[in-house]
């Protein structure tokens, strides 16, 4: 059912989640969480005032399933790059398999389709025991194909593109390189409208303050009434969550107090700052006014990853993934690509990522106006789990 203005979607709130959460998931999503906070700064830093929009669970889950095939301090690295210490493998794994069941079924107001796969080049063979923890545990398609034949990325991409209902069209090359031995890939598709919907008759051009104090233009869209929300502020920084659908998923928008101190919030964004801030979020009525904007994002994680201290998993001579390959050479990572897609208008939000890891062988004020720089968060809001993180220093810029 289709919400007019101010009026929310559906019938009553979801306020629980279906069952309680294992000390083994909480563990794992509080891990994933401090992954996501850790990956969006080495980003940011990276791209410097450029807009980013990541994933973190589609990259987690990528590596958890590459993880599986990690041996010796490999296995080392990838367990404090991705913070796992603490967990045995096979509590990563159930807990990922629950995790997965859980988030798809939450809100049936809310479209989320997460999925899991293994390409591999058909000449070769890999540990079995490797294959089937992937598929028991991560739900992954496996299959094995000519990837001397062009046909092989087409059937790759195809996937991807089904997975992300086409907001991601292409995540492997046209021609697989020939030192490439298997994709392990994730696509994550997220579609919810908003509990209180934007009014269109109300979007108006308005100005953005960008971080270095020019201003641009955007389409600014506006509840044109007070609407409940909750509401937080936080070291420098005032936060606004607002609902999607039947209130299971939310995006929670950070707002620096000025527009250049984007990047100090960025960097003070500790798991412990967003959780106390969430769990200060407070009920209110205000009017909200948010940029309409949609975003294409793509970046290879290589230099990222082993700034957290992967850097093993990528060195030809060093990498240890024999519990994936015992064959001739050496399997390692050979690059790990990241692409996205948001769009954010008056009905809602679409949001989608895809994650290939590459095998190679060798109190708060009345109104809440977001007319600067923002981070945002797109998370699932009972169980705590981060799905996107995007920071937006110019919502014109695409």
């Amino acid at each position: 059912m289709l919400a007019s203005c101010g009026e929310p979607v559906g019938p009553e709130p979801i306020t629980g989640l279906p069952r309680d959460l294992s000390v083994a998931e909480g563990n794992l999503i509080e891990a994933d969480n401090r992954f996501a906070l850790k990956l969006f700064r080495e980003v940011g830093e990276e791209e410097g005032d450029k807009n980013v929009f990541v994933s973190p669970l589609s990259v987690a889950m990528a590596l958890g399933m590459t993880y599986n095939g990690a041996a010796g301090s490999t296995q080392e690295a990838m367990r404090q790059a991705l913070e796992l210490e603490g967990m045995s493998l096979e509590e990563v794994n159930q807990s990922y398999r629950d995790l997965i069941d859980l988030l798809q079924n939450l809100d049936p107001r809310v479209e989320f389709i997460l999925a899991n796969s293994i390409w591999y080049r058909n000449t070769l063979t890999f540990e079995r025991t490797f294959i089937d923890l992937n598929q028991q545990y991560f739900d992954a398609e496996v299959s094995a194909l000519d990837f001397s034949d062009p046909a092989a990325s087409q059937t790759i991409n195809a996937w991807v593109q089904d997975k992300t209902q086409g907001k991601i069209d292409k995540i492997v090359p046209d021609q697989i390189p020939w030192d490439v031995i298997m994709y392990l890939i994730n696509a994550i598709y997220f579609k919810g409208d908003w509990t209180y919907q934007f009014d269109k008759s109300r979007t108006t051009l308005a100005p953005f303050t960008l971080a270095d104090g020019a201003q641009t233009t955007v389409e600014m869209m506006s509840h044109g009434t007070e609407v409940p929300v909750s509401m937080a502020s936080g070291d420098g920084f005032r936060v606004l969550d607002l609902p999607y659908g039947g209130q299971a998923y939310s995006m929670t928008v950070i707002l620096p107090n000025t527009p250049g101190e984007i990047a100090e919030v960025v960097d003070r964004l500790s798991q412990g700052d967003l959780t106390s801030s969430i769990a200060a979020l407070h009920e209110t009525e205000i009017h909200v006014s948010l940029p309409k904007f949609t975003l294409e994002y793509e970046i290879t994680l290589n230099e990222v990853l082993k700034s957290l201290g992967m850097g093993i998993a990528f060195s030809a001579d060093s990498a240890d993934f024999s519990n994936m390959y015992t064959g001739p050479g050496n399997a390692y990572i050979t690059n790990v690509k990241h692409k996205t897609f948001v769009a954010v208008n008056e009905e809602g939000t679409e949001a989608a990522a895809a994650t290939s890891v590459e095998i190679g062988l060798t109190s708060a004020p009345p109104v809440f106006v977001v007319d600067r720089p923002f981070v945002f968060v797109i998370r699932e809001r009972l169980s705590g789990t981060i799905l996107f993180m995007g920071r937006v220093m110019d919502p014109t810029a695409g």
